[in-house]
């Protein structure tokens, strides 16, 4: 590869009812409806996969400190599911970064808060070295991402929940885009996991990773 970008993926991972919405009419802490999905043993599996190739989290202020209370103990309790040890000790081990303007503590190790556009975020942290990049169920950030076109992969826990009201995780941004469908695996508690891959001309991906048109290039 060459130029200053690096083959970083991108990948937002989040769990979405059939009606498009990532929380339900509670408010945002109204997620009860994602846990039998989430706790079934391919969604556990999808997750572990999302994460294996990535070296940083990047979060939202909610997701940080709901997270942050709960997977630590997770780590060490020996009568959890080892899957969820697993990814545990990922999250507690892997670079968080967490995007926020009113959070000033991150106290949980290997964390730093950012203010600023995740777009711009995610910009800098391609140009880092390091493994690929998830975006672990953080709406407002994945949602960003898409609209500035900066999410490689969608991964997607299809819930089969019609929830009625509640936050949407597709705005009516202005960029557009089209995907490929990767993987599709059913579940036991009824639900799909689901990857999607950005299809990007050519053009755009190799100016992303430095690479020159050909015209462009010295003969």
């Amino acid at each position: 590869m060459t130029g200053p970008w690096r083959d970083r993926t991108v990948t937002g991972h989040i769990p979405l009812s059939l009606d498009g919405r990532v929380t339900g009419p509670g408010g945002e802490h109204d997620m009860g409806w994602t846990v039998r999905h989430a706790a079934c043993g391919e969604a556990r599996a999808q997750l572990l996969t999302v994460t294996g190739t990535a070296t940083t989290a990047l979060l939202g202020r909610r997701t940080y400190q709901g997270f942050g209370g709960f997977w630590p103990a997770v780590a060490g309790d020996e009568g959890a599911d080892p899957r969820d040890r697993a990814f545990a000790r990922w999250l507690d081990e892997v670079e968080k970064v967490v995007v926020s303007r009113t959070l000033t503590n991150a106290g949980w190790r290997n964390s730093r808060v950012v203010a600023g556009d995740p777009a711009e975020i995610v910009r800098h942290l391609r140009t880092c070295a390091g493994g690929d990049i998830v975006v672990l169920a953080s709406d407002g950030v994945i949602r960003r991402l898409l609209e500035a076109g900066e999410l490689d992969r969608l991964s997607i826990t299809l819930c089969p929940e019609l929830v009625g009201a509640g936050v949407r995780l597709f705005g009516e941004g202005p960029a557009g885009s089209s995907w490929s469908l990767a993987e599709a695996a059913p579940t036991s508690s009824g639900a799909l996991c689901l990857r999607y891959d950005l299809i990007r001309p050519a053009a755009a991906d190799d100016f992303r990773r430095g690479r020159r048109p050909h015209h462009e290039r010295p003969a």
